[in-house]
């Protein structure tokens, strides 16, 4: 005859199980110190390459978004024709982290465009530059980069994998376009 403190007991049992079990497979999932960190914070490194100026920052931290990290973003990334600042969408730098994480580096990105003024682009497209009417740089979200370190057709692979906005590949001038768009390629 069962009694309920054996019930009880078999109830337990199988929640100690489960919770056994469960815990067994957490414990062989192995975390890296650099995704625990990723959990507390998100650090982006820049080197543009018209202006020489470089910046490595913590752009997001304890679930927020720091403004002034977000100003010396925009800063670096500024239409360097017009010296014209303007938002960068954090959106494009969460894609730009975890691009970093889907390419496994830290390397600094090489920024040969990040914001541009409507003026530069009509005049970039006067100048017969292949530059969109439209363009997301003038909205801040788009930027062309290459990454030392990695080819650039990994470049495009990576950013093509994370299916979060546009990607375009242009070998012969050595970058690869990446915004937060619609998702497409070229």
């Amino acid at each position: 005859m069962r009694t309920d403190s054996t019930r009880g007991t078999g109830i337990n049992r199988r929640r100690f199980l489960a919770w056994s079990a469960a815990t067994l497979a957490m414990a062989s999932t192995p975390i890296t110190l650099a995704q625990a960190a990723r959990t507390e914070h998100r650090d982006l490194a820049f080197h543009n390459l018209h202006t020489g100026e470089k910046l490595t920052v913590t752009y997001w931290e304890h679930g927020r978004y720091l403004p002034d990290a977000l100003s010396e973003v925009n800063h670096v990334l500024r239409d360097h024709r017009a010296n014209e600042v303007h938002p960068i969408d954090p959106d494009l730098l969460d894609t730009l982290d975890a691009l970093q994480q889907r390419l496994d580096t830290q390397a600094t990105f090489e920024v040969i465009s990040g914001y541009r003024s409507p003026e530069t682009n009509r005049r970039l497209r006067a100048q017969g530059r292949n530059v969109a009417v439209y363009s997301l740089h003038m909205e801040g979200e788009a930027i062309d980069i290459r990454v030392p370190g990695r080819d650039l057709s990994q470049v495009r692979d990576a950013a093509l994998s994370l299916q979060k906005g546009g990607v375009g590949y242009y070998p012969r001038s050595q970058f690869v376009h990446v915004d937060v768009g619609n998702v497409r390629s070229w």
